[in-house]
């Protein structure tokens, strides 16, 4: 090999030491170019989940549990009624409201006075029902009611239409405020004191 030769390679390892110290040089320049703020772990939030041992994400504890049951107030049976049905042969959704008037009566019919006197009456302020499944003819269904939320002049009753046979099939259920009024002036009036004992009994 002439000298010529050897001085034209540039893969000798005289050659390429300059080419390396240069690419150390630029190396750390290149990597601070690229690191931004966005790298930096985020700070931990105070409610966030934390992993256990096992890597698991551990729930934050839930305030379900420390809830009271409702207070159950009446359980109705009540046969379905061919006259309920409509021109889909299921019963009407109207005839659902039926169904729980003719409950919380039976539930009031228990309570001293049926809650009422010649000053004060309850009045239906609003319903909500959530239609889970048609209910066919023949059948049997059961009105359960709770107590949802006891006001000063108001009572929640949260509602379940079920299967007689089987309180696992759930027709509907929501909820009805009724609010006790003055019969004089319309006006709210305090809960009689016989509804609020009923609904904790």
């Amino acid at each position: 090999m002439s000298d010529t030769d050897a001085n034209d390679r540039t893969d000798t390892p005289e050659a390429t030491k300059p080419a390396k110290k240069a690419a150390r040089r630029k190396a750390p320049a290149r990597k601070k170019a690229t690191k931004s703020v966005g790298d930096k772990p985020a700070p931990a939030k105070a409610d966030a989940p934390t992993a256990g041992r096992a890597g698991n994400v551990a729930e934050p504890a839930s305030t379900e549990a420390a809830r009271p049951a409702p207070t159950s107030l009446i359980r109705i049976p009540m046969p379905v009624r061919w006259r309920d049905l409509d021109a889909f042969n299921h019963v009407n959704n109207s005839k659902y409201l039926s169904y729980l008037e003719e409950a919380r009566l039976h539930w009031m019919l228990t309570v001293p006075g049926m809650g009422m006197d010649d000053h004060v009456a309850p009045v239906v302020a609003a319903a909500q029902l959530n239609y889970r499944r048609p209910i066919t003819w023949p059948a049997q269904v059961v009105i359960e009611l709770f107590v949802e939320r006891l006001g000063n002049t108001s009572l929640t009753v949260g509602h379940r239409i079920v299967d007689a046979d089987d309180a696992g099939v759930l027709f509907c259920d929501g909820h009805v405020v009724m609010v006790w009024i003055d019969r004089d002036s319309g006006a709210a009036a305090a809960l009689p004191e016989a509804v609020r004992e009923a609904c904790s009994a």
